[in-house]
């Protein structure tokens, strides 16, 4: 899967734990539960970014070594 469409299920993913967030602050009972489910899928998705960044490589812009 190309990388792009990786970024794009981690930003699916995003919206999900933010959707998960909402019902959480209107349902008391299983509102505890619903956040931590929110805070495994957000983290989901930012490993997915971090295997993307990997997989890319350096980005030159970024290298402050070679001022």
């Amino acid at each position: 899967m190309p990388a792009q469409q990786i970024l794009q299920e981690a930003s699916r993913l995003y919206k999900v734990s933010e959707n998960l967030d909402k019902l959480a602050k209107q349902l008391v009972p299983p509102g505890e539960e619903l956040t931590i489910l929110s805070g495994t899928v957000r983290n989901s998705a930012a490993l997915l970014e971090v295997l993307v960044a990997l997989r890319r490589g350096p980005d030159p812009w970024l290298d402050r070594t070679s001022n």
